[in-house]
């Protein structure tokens, strides 16, 4: 039967997926709640959803089987928490958490609950990920021993706008986010295609020198100063992998926020800004026209009033060629799509999941080696760069959790 959903928070990018698990044929009533109430009312009547919650706990007293969570990075963990014991299945935005101990018990509520999760990492369906990922399962690569994930947006296109949209007057104090506590758009590019996890990493951070109360010790709620991080991981599978985290970068970040590189023992894969490339000991081929993204919306579109037009290439980018379209629900067709094409995946993926019964792409297992590499990576940072040991939770389960049915506190 379809499911119902209540989404948390209704700021810049979640009316994009309000709107597509409205057309979904697999959600029946999507509902929305947000601490500016004016802004949940707003997205429901632009939207025609199917009415606002007062608040976070009202959700979670209702009817709704799922919710969707895209509130501020750091607050991800103990709502997810909440949901789930809660009864309801959770689609939440990135990051996963921001501790370790916030990631173990999702997976315990998870596994305990039986309830589907899922992050919505896009960089498991963007073009260059989707492209390595089918060059890798074709034995192309031969063994991928070096790779490389970028996520490089700097601060001056566009992210001062979006913080001072989400964080209001103290603004300054939330914009200094560790950039390695935002690692899965990086780290998520790169092990989507390439099955394996990393066990340690050894991670640097650049002070920031711009002086401007962004990535101020004396500002930050995090006591944070880093505005760049690189890290390098080992991986389970033998191999390694280098990760930068940059919000002060001379880059056209409006262009592609991430960037990867693989290279393999028979053949190697690199992007730029505006190229993509396949190599082997043969030569070289460009494949940008496969993994360039097309447009799915105007820069005038009325959804996009209140973000900066640096970012409004990640609301209006579409399917590349390399995209298995063909997958997708029919309502889906010329909507607006976002983050290189993948909103569309990542929503068919999460209501697929729930309604099946089956486990999703990027479940708590996988959220959980997307996000934790991060987290150590900024403690490593912290101390210097010395090289920290990764935990790990394992593999997903072989088989689907046991499935509870979905409760609300006034039954």
């Amino acid at each position: 039967m379809p499911i119902s959903i209540g989404i948390i928070g209704a700021g810049q990018f979640a009316g994009q997926f309000a709107k597509l698990f409205k057309l979904h044929p697999g959600v029946s009533r999507v509902h929305v709640t947000d601490v500016l109430a004016e802004r949940a009312e707003k997205l429901n009547e632009r939207l025609q959803l199917d009415g606002v919650f007062d608040n976070f706990d009202d959700v979670l007293a209702s009817d709704v089987d799922a919710v969707a969570i895209f509130t501020q990075r750091w607050t991800h963990g103990p709502l997810v928490e909440a949901a789930l014991r809660a009864g309801k299945h959770v689609y939440s935005a990135v990051p996963m958490a921001i501790s370790q101990e916030e990631i173990s018990r999702i997976i315990e509520a998870v596994r305990e609950t039986g309830l589907t999760y899922m992050m919505g990492e896009t960089s498991y369906y963007n073009p260059a990920t989707v492209y390595a990922r089918n060059q890798f399962a074709e034995g192309k690569f031969g063994r991928v021993f070096y790779s490389e994930g970028d996520y490089v947006h700097d601060m001056d296109l566009g992210f001062y706008k979006a913080y001072q949209y989400s964080g209001g007057a103290e603004w300054k104090k939330t914009a200094s986010y560790p950039p390695m506590l935002y690692p899965t758009h990086s780290i998520g590019g790169v092990l989507g295609a390439v099955p394996t996890h990393a066990v340690s990493v050894s991670c640097l951070g650049v002070k920031d020198d711009r002086g401007d109360g962004v990535f101020d010790k004396s500002v930050s709620m995090f006591e944070n100063d880093f505005s760049n991080a690189s890290a390098l991981f080992e991986l389970a599978d033998g191999g390694t992998m280098r990760v930068n985290e940059m919000r002060r970068v001379g880059y056209p970040s409006h262009i592609r926020e991430s960037r990867f590189r693989f290279f393999g023992t028979e053949g190697s894969f690199e992007q730029l800004a505006k190229v993509a490339v396949w190599q082997d000991k043969t030569g070289v081929e460009d494949v940008s026209d496969l993994v360039e993204s097309r447009p799915t919306m105007a820069e005038d579109d009325p959804a996009l009033a209140n973000v900066a037009p640096e970012l409004r290439d990640a609301f209006m980018s579409g399917l590349a060629k390399v995209h298995d379209a063909g997958r997708l629900p029919e309502e889906f067709r010329g909507v607006p799509n976002g983050h290189e094409g993948s909103h569309h995946f990542l929503v068919d993926d999460f209501v697929t999941a729930t309604n099946n019964g089956t486990l999703p792409t990027v479940n708590a297992w996988v959220a959980a080696r997307y996000t934790l590499p991060g987290i150590i990576a900024h403690q490593s940072a912290l101390q210097g760069g010395v090289r920290l040991d990764i935990p790990d939770f394992g593999d997903a389960p072989s088989q689907p959790l046991d499935r509870v049915e979905p409760a609300y506190a006034g039954s």
